[in-house]
């Protein structure tokens, strides 16, 4: 990363952090050892792959055994009036003394078993930032969102989308798309360097699906999506096949078993109504939780392979059955369009499965992959092909009717479908065979910088770049055209003369798709830089396919997102001047998983925020097809942005937004909307805990105990928050002192004490069952992988009826919310 070599600080710290990933990597290495775990085998034996390998090669298939692979309060501002410059003086002095405190931010914060090590603030700064600060330096903050509103522009964010979407850019293999970006950002005046991993991934090499009616196929998939004249992109030679990333090898033969969504709680039903499951293999539809937790539960319950297709039940109103006409045709779901996608088990880590909680730097110990990846074959499909497997299965067992609701959301009864159950007798059976490569790859990370003129308050964004497809044109690079025009207007800017007062970060990411690969080791690799120096990251994966703006977002960036979308004009106007926030509902979605945010949120505690424009489903909403040859630039240009008008929108969303965090004085969070987010939270668990064996003595004390911890918190971040507004009101008056020094330093302190806030709420031993998540508050489901929990630990063991875990949890998170009280305090 030598181009933070003009960053000063920046570049003393990475360096610094290089030598620390290498002790650390040989203290891993060790202790690794000592545990008897196998360490460079796959790095040293697995063949090296690049972006040229060929993919989908014939290979002949033992059939002899079935191979199971051994691995996101408005903030109030007081008025004050100043007539007289020995008050404003003497005012100064006073709120100087009030919020600097000590000039050791975390003095009297000592860590403690279970926590991680808080960065300290060595001292505060005895001089400005830059000579007009307040202000912004350079130009002015208006002038400065005047290019960022102004700059993006539809045309090019339709030229970048044309070039990433024109051919296969599978993880591992684009470093001619990096080089690319690293190019494009370097033009616009960013400096970038392209920073690889090595990690452990699969690619396909043969896959078969027959289904067998005694022992003779009677149909057999083809594993393909239809080649359209109208879409370019599906008739490219080197498209990529049907696959499952980190699926394992095998060649089953069984009957099988139709399994809903194949959530925890199908599963559940099938127990219950005693549907044989050992031995079968699972016919799942996607939707409702994470692909691989699907594959991991039919595993769990002795199941030998899963098939997952998508059903036009999902779809909403857009279907042919309703009369609308398929892609390309019209808007709804091409029969043959097939999901592919990660089963890597993302709720227990993402990341390189090898590698969990270091980065995979050459030479990087490797663990084993058991319970992180399947143990059984899995191939995707589309309904299409699913059909002769779903009519197989008619009058076979009990029928989906007789289940609860949420098995009631099949559409394909019009084609002959009856949802039956299973399982198929033993001459009705599915041979499915997968045949993957496991290989040890470079990926590549860009990275862009912007020094500001404090280098330990950062600003991250990300996108990541790889897709399952040639096309990729809604997930990911809707973002990635997006971000080019971000990065376009911030050079833009730096032209003009603008410098930023905090650093900026731009990260192109590679191998999200696989499992949040290129950002968690980047993440890995750079923690101790990242939690002294990170404010927020902010990621936008799909940027736009539809005209409703989604976010997920920690608490404390509620605030800044309302106000940044009530700045910027919708181009779905229903009244003139309608800006995204009046079309907006307002929702905003608990940080969960399935994005580069992940390692930020719920590794680094930095608080982060996801951002883009979807489609909810509905009658005017064309059906997104998700990871198949039909997210293609021209599905984009005819159904999903025409225009590429909100390519341009989201665009100029994220760059007011960075500029926002960027360059406001006093750093733009709201700890009282985290306090009201945890009062939230806690609602939820203390539903949960009435509908759990736990009896109404104990719930009532652990509630009491987290009910005080919270209302002290509340108390705290009120308080907080409005002497951050009085301080942002001083600042934005016209008498602010020339000698700014003192004022400067209340600045900074309540900055540090925003940006740790979130790391506040880190255990270092991480959850139970799922050690590398260490967010108290927030994770993923563990059975859901990509919706998000809160207060995961004690909500786990409230499931399990653990008393200990409970007493565990209730007291951990306790000693969180206390601690982040005192750091308001203090």
């Amino acid at each position: 990363m030598a181009s933070f070599a003009e960053g000063g600080r920046v570049s003393e710290v990475l360096e610094e952090r290089t030598k620390y990933v290498q002790s650390y990597l040989r203290f891993v290495e060790t202790e690794i050892g000592k545990r008897g775990l196998t360490m460079h085998e796959k790095g040293s034996n697995m063949p090296q792959q690049n972006e040229h390998t060929p993919l989908l090669v014939r290979v002949p298939v033992d059939n002899s055994s079935r191979a199971r692979y051994p691995h996101t309060t408005v903030r109030r501002f007081w008025t004050i009036a100043l007539t007289a410059i020995p008050l404003l003086t003497i005012a100064i002095v006073l709120f100087c003394i009030a919020i600097g405190g000590q000039s050791d931010l975390f003095g009297d914060h000592p860590t403690e078993s279970g926590s991680l090590p808080t960065p300290r603030l060595s001292s505060l700064e005895a001089k400005l930032p830059h000579a007009a600060w307040p202000a912004s330096e350079g130009i002015s903050y208006a002038k400065l969102k005047q290019i960022l509103e102004s700059t993006p522009d539809a045309s090019k964010a339709r030229e970048w989308s044309k070039y990433y979407a024109a051919g296969p850019h599978l993880a591992g293999k684009n470093l001619s798309q990096a080089e690319w970006t690293q190019d494009r950002w370097q033009e616009w005046g960013v400096k970038s360097e392209i920073v690889s991993y090595d990690v452990y991934i699969n690619y396909p090499l043969d896959h078969r699906l027959a289904l067998l009616a005694d022992g003779e196929v009677s149909f057999e998939a083809t594993l393909e999506e239809d080649v359209l004249e109208e879409d370019p992109t599906t008739s490219l030679p080197d498209r990529v096949p049907v696959f499952h990333g980190y699926s394992a090898s095998g060649d089953v033969t069984a009957p099988y078993v139709y399994c809903n969504y194949g959530t925890y709680e199908d599963f559940e039903e099938l127990q219950k109504a005693n549907i044989s499951l050992a031995g079968k293999i699972a016919f799942i539809k996607y939707g409702g939780i994470f692909r691989g937790l699907k594959v991991k539960r039919a595993s769990d319950l002795g199941m030998v392979g899963a098939i997952i297709y998508s059903d036009p039940g999902d779809d909403g109103e857009m279907t042919e059955e309703n009369g609308h006409k398929p892609y390309p045709e019209g808007p709804a779901r091409n029969p043959s369009s097939v999901q592919r996608g990660s089963v890597e088990y993302l709720s227990v880590a993402p990341g390189d499965p090898t590698t969990i909680g270091y980065p995979s730097l050459p030479g990087a110990p490797r663990q084993s992959v058991d319970g992180k990846i399947p143990d059984i074959p899995s191939l995707p499909v589309s309904y299409a092909e699913a059909l002769p497997f779903l009519k197989a299965l008619n009058g076979h067992g009990p029928n989906a009717s007789s289940f609860s609701a949420d098995w009631q959301t099949g559409g394909l009864a019009y084609k002959g479908v009856d949802y039956s159950i299973g399982p198929t007798p033993d001459s009705i059976t599915i041979n499915l065979m997968n045949k993957q490569e496991y290989v040890t790859t470079p990926l590549w990370n860009v990275i862009g910088i912007i020094n500001g003129s404090i280098s330990d308050e950062v600003i991250v964004i990300g996108n990541h770049r790889d897709a399952w497809i040639a096309g990729g044109a809604g997930d990911p690079n809707s973002g990635s055209a997006a971000l080019n025009e971000v990065i376009r207007s911030f050079g833009t800017a730096l032209s003009a003369g603008w410098k930023p007062l905090r650093t900026i970060v731009f990260a192109s990411w590679d191998g999200e798709e696989y499992g949040l690969i290129g950002s968690t080791e980047w993440v890995e690799e750079y923690l101790p830089w990242l939690s002294e120096a990170t404010v927020a990251y902010v990621n936008v994966d799909v940027g736009a396919i539809g005209p409703y703006f989604r976010t997920a977002a920690a608490p404390v960036l509620n605030q800044a997102i309302y106000d940044i979308t009530a700045q910027v004009q919708s181009p779905n106007q229903t009244v003139k001047g309608q800006t995204v926030r009046d079309i907006w509902n307002g929702h905003i979605s608990t940080m969960g998983s399935g994005s580069d945010f992940t390692a930020f949120q719920d590794f680094a505690g930095i608080a982060s925020i996801d951002v883009g424009f979807g489609t909810p489903g509905g009658p005017d909403s064309p059906v997104y097809h998700y990871h198949s040859n039909y997210d293609s630039f021209h599905w984009m240009d005819t159904y999903g942005d025409p225009g590429f008008l909100y390519h341009v929108t989201i665009a100029k969303i994220i760059g007011l937004l960075i500029a926002k965090l960027v360059e406001e004085p006093v750093v733009s969070f709201s700890a009282a909307d985290y306090a009201a987010g945890l009062e939230k939270y806690l609602t939820s668990v203390k539903d949960l805990a009435h509908r759990s064996s736990i009896d109404d003595t104990a719930s009532k004390h652990i509630f009491s105990v987290l009910d005080k911890a919270v209302a002290g918190f509340r108390k705290a971040s009120t308080a907080f928050d409005e002497n951050a507004g009085a301080l942002s009101a001083l600042l934005a008056s016209s008498a602010v002192p020339e000698s700014s020094v003192e004022l400067f330093k209340s600045v900074r302190t309540v900055n540090s004490k925003y940006k740790l806030l979130e790391r506040e709420f880190l255990y270092a031993p991480g959850l139970d069952s799922r050690t590398w998540f260490k967010h108290v508050v927030f994770a993923p489901g563990l059975w859901t992988g990509y919706a998000g929990a809160t207060f995961p630990g004690l909500v786990e063991a409230l499931d399990d009826g653990n008393s200990t875990a409970i007493a565990k949890w209730v007291a951990i998170i306790e000693e969180k919310i206390v601690g982040a009280t005192g750091l308001l305090e203090g």
